[in-house]
């Protein structure tokens, strides 16, 4: 067997790093991909390699010759590279095919070496890899039957994001046999470049043969957690070094979100509600769509009357802003001066804001990391302090203050002149959500120092559309917060979900009630992994202490590069002092069951 790469291409949208070299030069995590392809083929016990080269040919042949290579390197030289795709350069290695068993590779590729495995050592003869498709993927893709043949290659004329589950993507990787390249597929290329020219793609004539002979091509689908990547420009280069990074576990987390570009992942780390917005909702925002991306959204002014209604205050009272952390920035920048009490650990986006000798920290002297409103009034009643920040439910350890504690704290806080911020981003995964919320006109109106801070992310589940509020009844507050925003500081899409949500109130209800149900449920299975301590929550997550022989680290990097699952490593978070802590979130029942399963069998080979 033999090996053809095609490497002509000039690689335009990668920009400057394909200014003086080849696409496949282009380095992930200090390794060029035609060096990293060549050591896996090399591997293979190959007759030779085939490299057809047109841009910056040259250069890239003397990369390739300091390279250590055993198997044998040849060129086919498309001098037209540049007038030309590649069923052009497939053209040129033609009589190569007809010499022996091939594998075909794109030369912009990077995968794991499993990946390559799985076609060498499938039997047939003449195979596509293909990998299930998903949205943001572009390129050629088929559908396949039962019995893995190829029916169809779907062009971009008749390709329809309705029925995408039913898609796979070509990882550009294929195994033909000898006789197929001189019964099938050489005629056919070399009948398809006379009669169309030279400027098409080599899996059009894939396509045409697997319409006469279905049979002839097999499709073998890559199982989830088989890494490969293909790099087209920048930021394909970026999401390809986190995935084949050896820090792989820090390189996803550093990313903060965006992980539906990494297929399989199930994310254990980020927040939301599983169980909403429900498929009638979706399905209505769906069906605007086309008028949302193409309209403005209101003013700040229409949008906080819309927030306004679903809460039931004041509209002087709330405001919008573009997520919590856009109305957090404010607050710390325009509102909360001087020292400021934290409960640690505790959700760092509020204390990373303000300079360190500007914190005073009250760390529980507990396993749990659990407190009372009393324990609060009690360290920080001598301390300086102008304003205290409490997230209820606490994040990462799920400690919830009921609503009574919570108004003796407030009534503490004004009679001590402290400006109280209560972020209740998790309240409504709580029991008893419709009771314990502040957003209330009459707890506002006899709290004016009280300022409440509410993502929309959270448990509503829609942490795409970057929504939350924030709530007081201080004017001079919540000018200076309004006046920092922009006028359009909200999009269409998030605008048009406050305006149906009271529509939905009792299926949102509904959903947080499923989700308490689930809670509780994954609590009983995690109480059964003898390696993990779990700390009881109230909230949409469980803190838990990682035991012998696992470390929080080990266990994340092991659950993110084993099984593609990603949890919280909280062991470098303030206030666990490097103690081993994990965060791992609640999803829905079917997840929450893998998760289960994994952590058993991790258990099980201990």
């Amino acid at each position: 067997m033999q090996a053809i790469i095609l490497a002509a291409g000039m690689g335009k949208r990668l920009g400057e790093l394909t200014g003086n070299n080849t696409k496949c030069m282009i380095r992930v995590n200090g390794k060029t991909l035609i060096e990293r392809m060549l050591g896996q083929l090399d591997m293979l016990g190959l007759s030779r390699i085939t490299i057809v080269i047109g841009y910056k040919g040259q250069v890239l042949r003397d990369f390739i010759s300091t390279l250590d290579i055993r198997t044998p390197v040849d060129y086919v030289t498309n001098d037209i590279f540049d007038r030309t795709n590649n069923i052009y350069s497939l053209f040129l290695a033609r009589e190569r095919m007809l010499e022996d068993d091939t594998l075909l590779l794109e030369s912009d590729l990077i995968f794991e070496d499993r990946v390559i495995d799985r076609i060498i050592r499938d039997e047939r003869p003449n195979i596509a890899l293909v990998a299930r498709f998903e949205n943001w993927m572009s390129g050629t893709v088929v559908t396949i039957d039962e019995s893995g043949n190829i029916t169809r290659f779907v062009d971009a004329e008749h390709f329809s994001f309705k029925k995408t589950d039913s898609y796979y993507k070509t990882v550009n990787i294929y195994k033909f046999s000898r006789e197929f390249s001189v019964s099938h597929y050489v005629p056919f290329l070399e009948a398809y470049c006379t009669a169309l020219g030279n400027n098409e793609y080599y899996e059009q004539v894939l396509s045409v043969i697997s319409r006469i002979d279905r049979s002839s091509l097999k499709a073998l689908p890559l199982e989830c957690g088989e890494a490969w990547y293909e790099i087209d420009d920048i930021q394909d280069l970026d999401i390809a070094e986190t995935i084949f990074s050896d820090r792989k576990t820090e390189a996803i987390s550093s990313r903060y979100g965006g992980y539906w570009r990494y297929p399989g992942m199930l994310d254990f780390c980020y927040l939301v509600n599983p169980y909403f917005p429900n498929k009638r909702m979706t399905c209505e925002i769906k069906s605007n769509f086309r008028t949302l991306i193409s309209h403005y959204p209101s003013g700040r002014r229409v949008n906080n009357l819309i927030a306004a209604r679903n809460f039931m205050v004041r509209p002087s009272f709330i405001t919008v802003g573009n997520g919590a952390a856009e109305l957090i920035k404010s607050l710390t920048e325009n509102v909360i001066t001087g020292k400021t009490g934290f409960v640690f650990p505790t959700f760092e986006e509020y204390p990373n804001r303000l300079r360190t000798e500007d914190r005073v920290v009250f760390v529980p002297d507990n396993p749990d990391f659990s407190y009372t409103a009393e324990d609060l009034t009690d360290y920080f009643s001598d301390k300086d302090i102008s304003a205290l920040v409490i997230v209820n439910p606490d994040n990462p350890s799920g400690n919830f203050m009921s609503r009574d504690e919570v108004l003796s704290l407030c009534g503490w806080a004004g009679e001590k002149g402290i400006r109280l911020v209560i972020d209740e981003s998790f309240v409504d995964f709580s029991s008893n959500i419709q009771n314990n919320s502040l957003i209330d006109n009459n707890i506002l109106k006899k709290y004016p120092h009280l300022a409440v801070v509410r993502s929309i992310s959270k448990s509503y589940g829609v942490a795409g559309l970057r929504l939350g509020v924030l709530a007081s009844s201080d004017r001079e507050l919540m000018s200076a917060v309004n006046s920092d925003l922009a006028i359009w500081n909200i999009n269409s899409f998030a605008e048009f979900y406050m305006q149906i949500f009271e529509k939905y109130l009792n299926d949102y209800r509904k959903a947080c009630a499923r989700f308490i149900r689930e809670r509780e449920r994954f609590l009983s299975e995690l109480n059964g992994i003898r390696f993990l301590r779990i700390i009881p929550s109230r909230a949409n997550y469980f803190l838990c202490e990682v035991l012998h022989p696992f470390t929080a680290s080990g266990l994340t990097a092991e659950l993110l590069e084993k099984y593609n699952i990603l949890i919280k490593d909280c062991s470098r978070k303030k206030g666990f002092g490097g103690r081993n802590y994990v965060r791992i979130a609640v999803r829905d029942k079917k997840d929450n069951s893998r998760l289960i399963d994994i952590l058993k069998e991790l258990q099980c080979s201990l």
